[in-house]
């Protein structure tokens, strides 16, 4: 899958904001990498506090990005070119100028009273709980008509729904509806470990250890404001809904302290989720074997189990190759984790910019507008950086996504590695993508193979096979570090695919090499 970030794909009416018919036009660009679908980050109206994150209709597309006719025209060309679509879904939070919220603040005995977490004060006046949001402060937000506080996990913009609510879980599960029936292909469910609360409202507990603490959220353990048993209850109703369609997907984004466990439990089983993916390789400071090893352990295929998904990059983390090529040359950097990317045992999310190799961009602080960077600043860069315009075209102004100045500024850096500049290279970044992505559409292994790591000093070695049909085997092996390893393949091994190695290195793997092998 390749993720699209709407606001900064392409712009088609030139008003510095990309929009829907900017992605239909640039599709081609898409479907030549030889994926097979997009994911949509959230095009809904809004308020755009939270950039779409903070929705004020689910079954309307805000005028920033255009119609609900643009978006049929977006999804007919999509399936034309044999690309799935699949959407953000925003399942456990509202923005404040909901409808839904706008009448839940009015009155504790309106229609839509208890479809938000009220909670009275303290005797003192205090907030219920000790609860912390995401973007720093308490999680509680006093409301003077209520005289009561509401809470939210993120902005005070972004009321917590009350999903616990029957009738709130009736007017979601019609909300995906709306979007099954207009074509779309499946679900990603944003933050999905955060839809339902403790109804105690228990503070939570603090960590007692040495872990960064950026934010006050981060000296909290949240098991009382987020990671429910209930949750599953729901995750049931949205999979009988997409199973009622023929051939849907749906993928939860569950990050936090206890993701390990609960990606495990939204997808247990045939009747929750299809895949789950957190954030162990988005918020990792470097790229290590033990990372990988991690990642294999959390998924060890047992009977039952569900199906992970990865990505390295995204809209909410600094982009891989800034965070991990550690002075290293970026391009064989980028082409080396593109492979590693596609030999993981389950689904890959690339994010729009990474077949290019591009780096974290670099926004100054006048040009910030994501809450979480500014509230945090310098400490927490934030996500712009990995949202600036995506660069088509390497001599146009502002590199061909607008002809007025964009939303966010484009990084000089992006110009040299815009898409036409690459499509006229055959050693280019973007040619190498496609090689790789099509390597692992012709081997079973790669799709859909078992993963075993193999033991070996210096380097990342891991081998995939396929259970039955054609019992494909394949050797990966990778140097993610920094010095030679000399390194010999087994009897009998064909190398079917190099990076940053060539028959004059032997035996011996520079830094940032990467090879496929099948085995016999």
């Amino acid at each position: 899958m390749y993720q699209v970030y709407p606001r900064s794909f392409a712009d088609a009416n030139d008003d510095g904001v990309g929009d829907l018919k900017g992605i239909t036009d640039h599709l081609d660009h898409v479907a030549s990498l030889g994926v097979d679908g997009i994911w949509l980050s959230p095009f809904f109206k809004s308020p755009m506090k939270d950039f779409g994150y903070d929705v004020s209709d689910y079954c309307d597309v805000d005028p920033i990005f255009g119609t609900l006719a643009d978006f049929d025209a977006l999804v007919d060309r999509a399936h034309e070119l044999g690309l799935k679509v699949v959407i953000d879904q925003v399942f456990s939070h509202t923005s404040d100028e909901h409808p839904w919220f706008v009448d839940s603040r009015a009155s504790k005995s309106g229609t839509h009273a208890d479809w938000y977490v009220w909670a009275d004060a303290k005797p003192d006046g205090s907030p219920p709980s000790n609860w912390q949001s995401v973007f720093g402060g308490p999680a509680w937000t006093w409301d003077a008509r209520r005289r009561q506080y509401y809470m939210h996990n993120f902005l005070a913009s972004q009321p917590q729904l009350n999903v616990r609510n029957p009738a709130v879980q009736d007017a979601l599960v019609a909300a995906a509806k709306f979007w099954l029936d207009r074509g779309v292909d499946g679900f990603r469910l944003d933050a999905i470990n955060f839809s339902i609360h403790d109804t105690r409202l228990t503070d939570n507990p603090p960590f007692t250890d040495d872990r960064k603490k950026t934010r006050p959220f981060d000296f909290q353990d949240k098991i009382h404001n987020q990671s429910q048993p209930e949750t599953l209850g729901f995750l049931n109703r949205i999979r009988a809904l997409t199973d009622s369609y023929d051939g849907r997907f749906t993928v939860a984004e569950v990050g936090g302290d206890h993701a390990d466990r609960e990606m495990k439990e939204y997808t247990a089983g045939d009747d929750r989720l299809h895949s789950a993916y957190g954030f162990l390789y988005l918020y990792a400071d470097a790229l290590k074997g033990e990372l990988v090893a991690q990642g294999e352990t959390m998924w060890p295929d047992q009977q039952g189990e569900g199906w992970p998904s990865w990505t390295f990059s995204n809209h909410d983390a600094p982009r891989a190759v800034s965070r991990w090529a550690e002075g290293r040359d970026r391009k064989a950097f980028a082409e080396m984790a593109l492979l590693l990317l596609v030999s993981l045992r389950g689904n890959v999310f690339v994010y729009q910019g990474e077949e290019l190799g591009l780096p974290q961009a670099e926004v100054p602080f006048e040009r910030l507008v994501d809450p979480e960077a500014i509230a945090n600043w310098p400490e927490t860069l934030g996500r712009d950086g990995a949202r600036t315009p995506m660069p088509w075209h390497s001599k146009q102004a502002n590199a061909g996504f607008s002809t007025v100045e964009p939303w966010l500024p484009v990084d000089a850096r992006h110009l040299p590695l815009a898409v036409d500049a690459q499509e006229a290279d055959p050693a280019s970044t973007l040619q190498v993508a496609r090689r790789l992505i099509r390597l692992r559409h012709q081997h079973p292994a790669l799709r859909y193979g078992g993963m075993d790591l193999v033991e070996t000093p210096g380097l990342l070695v891991f081998e995939r096979h396929e259970r039955g049909g054609s019992n494909e085997r394949l050797l990966c092996v990778f140097n993610l570090g920094h010095d030679t390893v000399d390194w010999t393949p087994p009897a009998g091994a064909t190398r079917i695919e190099a990076i940053n190695w060539t028959e004059a290195n032997g035996a011996a793997l520079p830094p940032l090499a990467a090879l496929v092998f099948s085995l016999a």
